[in-house]
């Protein structure tokens, strides 16, 4: 045990150790409060006196909540060691993060988000108080986890510090090696003499570095056996790097360095994201100081990263999820380009669905109203183009690779390999994961798709019945009015029957086109509802499908065999019996791989290929229905407008049928038979006029049925609801 007057600590407890301090998990004398504190050593005191009050002073110039707070500084009792009382950040550091399997591709999209945010605003105070940290790295950045169960970062070990302003220039030298500068780490590393100067930029390379590992799980540049076993290489990957690149690796001895222009494919951000990570990445990871981006750039172009909102859209024909970054004051019509850039689906081609209506976007609409979204209740996106979308699918590189595990026992290596096994199939999980959501918003978005159908059907039927009724009127009329006209004595001025026959023939071809629809329609109907059949069928496989509870088995039992692993790691030697379960452990953990891979490619990825294939047929029977619906609304609306047409022709008709009669009934000497005649027909005619007037009638009202049949099946539920 080590203490100070208020601090007690075990030497057991080491959080941290670096060449000039220990860090140790302490506690207040009084309170019991946890607390880190950093213990310098003798070598430490080599250093000018200067360099070695610079940490503390540091430490009291900075407040942030993104910056481990300094408590007090103070000494051991008996060796008069200098000690920094700190903040006890419980969850490690972000090196421990990535550590971890679960992360070795990277972090999720939403804790990647955290550190960006928490190192963004950290650096920031940095520079506010003109400070440069001069060695950040996964490791400097300290976690723990707030009151609302999300994570924070904490920038610490500020050793290496000093002011410099943006303009100034340094000499000295600090860092660890793969976050250098590539100036710096020719002189450090390298070793060879040069005279040039440092500034503020030198950080940036490392929050690259920092920021391309915490997105990958990789470091970003790599030769041949690793950097540390090839510095020369290392150096020149980095000095050479062509702009825009952000990843060099070398993967043969003295092969060629493969350069990355993008984010690997393994990685867990959304492409969304990568879209707005690579170009800062790309600038800030530049080996010229003076093409660097400077931190004023690399601020305004984080945090427009971190102000903007996210829609998730799912793209129904490609079966693929697509985030959406967007400022919320942004309206729908950049949502609808930024969705274009991402699906090429151009915007007047989009339809989406939301919770099972069809959603509309105001193009006015601000994104900060937009429904809210998540990758598994996202905006379904459905195409109207006539061409079909091609299906894009699932992202993920195949075949997943690995390890092989060798029969010799090596606790190193062993434990080596065991992680990297378990972070495969971690990742493996990720992946089945995210082909079973697929299938299950393909069949969800079909559903509300042929719901929206369906309800489409009835509003058509609803336009035809009411196109008939009008028919039915007309039909009357036109009889009634063919009538009128063959009761009229030849030569007496009356317009021939030709007008009437014409529109006879006129409201047969309308009835027929009717009845043609209606027959369709109940077609349509049917299809829908046998997809709509086949759909239950596939949603209860999916459901009784355990190849994911499958996979959580064995990463379970694996993860509990890399944790041996890690414990017998730390041993100088096995006895026989441990050397022996060792190997046990190690076949095991083989045979639980093989598993794994056998389940993911034979149950999850065959299944989600067979949805493919099914969900790319039944889209193309949905769309062509979809297309029919379409034209057959416009048919019947044709034939409302024929009928209209048909009225107008009755109506005229009518009035020349009345005005012949009124000029027949002018003073002439009374004739009783052709006077009661001619009044018998003048009545027959006003009633005519009457039934053409509730025809009339009865067309707006159908007419305004069907505006609100259209606007009640095409309405989109109200945001946020």
């Amino acid at each position: 045990m080590q203490s100070t007057p208020n601090y007690l600590w075990s030497t057991e407890d080491l959080l941290g150790q670096g060449a000039t301090a220990c860090v140790y998990k302490a506690r207040n004398k009084k309170s019991g409060e946890l607390v880190a504190v950093k213990v310098f050593n003798n070598a430490s005191y080599l250093r000018p006196q200067e360099v070695q009050m610079r940490e503390f002073e540091m430490l009291r110039k900075l407040n942030h909540k993104n910056i481990v707070k300094l408590f007090a500084v103070e000494e051991t009792g008996s060796s008069k060691q200098k000690v920094l009382v700190m903040e006890y950040c419980s969850s490690g550091s972000l090196l421990n993060v990535l550590e971890d399997p679960a992360n070795a591709f990277g972090l999720a999209e939403s804790e990647f988000l955290i550190v960006l945010q928490c190192v963004v605003a950290g650096m920031n105070h940095l520079r506010e108080n003109g400070v440069v940290h001069r060695d950040i790295k996964p490791g400097n950045i300290m976690r723990l986890m707030g009151e609302d169960g999300q994570s924070i970062y904490k920038l610490t070990d500020f050793g290496a510090a000093r002011e410099l302003d943006d303009d100034e220039k340094f000499v000295s030298v600090y860092g660890t090696e793969e976050y250098l500068h590539p100036d710096m780490y020719e002189r450090a590393v390298l070793r060879k003499p040069q005279q040039k100067a440092y500034g503020v930029t030198v950080d940036l390379w490392s929050i690259g570095v920092t920021f391309y590992h915490a997105a990958t799980g990789s470091l970003p540049f790599v030769p041949f056996r690793g950097p540390r076993r090839n510095k020369e290489i290392m150096y020149k990957i980095t000095t050479e790097k062509p702009a825009g690149a952000i990843a060099g690796v070398q993967k043969q001895e003295n092969g060629s360095i493969e350069w990355s222009y993008e984010l690997p494919v393994t990685c867990r951000l959304s492409a969304g994201l990568k879209d707005q990570l690579v170009p800062i990445l790309a600038n800030i990871l530049e080996a010229d100081q003076e093409k660097c981006w400077g931190f004023d750039q690399f601020f305004a172009e984080t945090n427009d990263i971190l102000h903007r909102i996210v829609v998730d859209v799912f793209s129904l024909q490609q079966a693929s999820s697509h985030r959406i970054y967007i400022h919320s004051y942004n309206t729908t019509t950049k949502f609808l380009d930024a969705v274009f850039k991402q699906t090429n689906i151009v915007p007047h081609h989009q339809e989406y669905f939301f919770e099972g209506h069809l959603y509309e976007l105001d193009p006015n609409l601000q994104a900060h109203n937009f429904c809210k979204t998540t990758e598994h209740n996202p905006l379904t996106l459905l195409s109207t183009a006539e061409q079909p979308e091609e299906i894009v699918g699932v992202r993920y590189r195949d075949p997943l690779e690995f390890p092989k595990f060798v029969p010799k026992v090596d606790v190193v290596a062993d434990c080596g390999a065991a992680k990297s096994a378990v972070g495969a199939v971690h990742q493996t999980l990720r992946i089945a994961q995210d082909l079973r959501r697929c299938r299950e918003l393909l069949a969800r978005g079909v559903h509300w798709v042929i719901g929206n159908l369906k309800t489409e059907c009835l509003r058509i039927l609803e336009q035809r019945r009411g196109a008939l009724s009008v028919l039915t009127c007309l039909q009357l009329t036109e009889v009634k009015t063919r009538v009128l006209y063959e009761a009229v004595p030849a030569g007496s001025g009356v317009p021939a029957l030709k007008d009437v026959a014409t529109v006879k023939t006129r409201l047969q071809r309308v009835a027929e086109e009717l009845c043609q629809c209606s027959h369709s329609i109940f077609d349509f109907q049917g299809a829908l509802d046998g997809i709509l059949t086949e759909l239950v069928k596939h949603g209860q496989q999916v459901h009784e499908d355990k190849s994911i509870r499958q996979i959580e088995c064995c990463l379970e039992k694996m993860q509990l065999i890399y944790k041996q692993f890690k414990k017998a790691r730390t041993c100088l030697r096995l006895g026989y019996n441990e050397e022996q379960i060792h190997k046990l452990d190690k076949v095991n953990l083989g045979h639980l791989a093989r598993k794994v891979l056998l389940i993911f490619q034979d149950n999850c990825v065959q299944q989600y290929q067979e949805a493919l294939a099914l969900h790319g047929s039944r889209m193309r029977k949905v769309c062509e229905i979809k297309k029919h619906l379409k034209r057959l609304s416009n048919c019947i609306s044709a034939c409302s407008v024929e009928a209209m047409e048909c009225q107008d022709c009755l109506q005229s008709a009518l009035d020349r049928f009345l005005q012949t009669e009124k000029r027949s009934l002018a003073p002439v000497p009374p004739v009783p038979s052709p006077f009661h005649l001619s009044q018998a027909r003048q009545e027959m005619a006003f009633r005519m006029q009457e039934l053409l007037e509730q025809m009339r009638s009865v067309t707006c009202d159908l007419q305004f049925n069907n505006s609100i049949i259209e606007r009640l099946s095409g309405a989109a539920p109200t945001p946020g609801i």
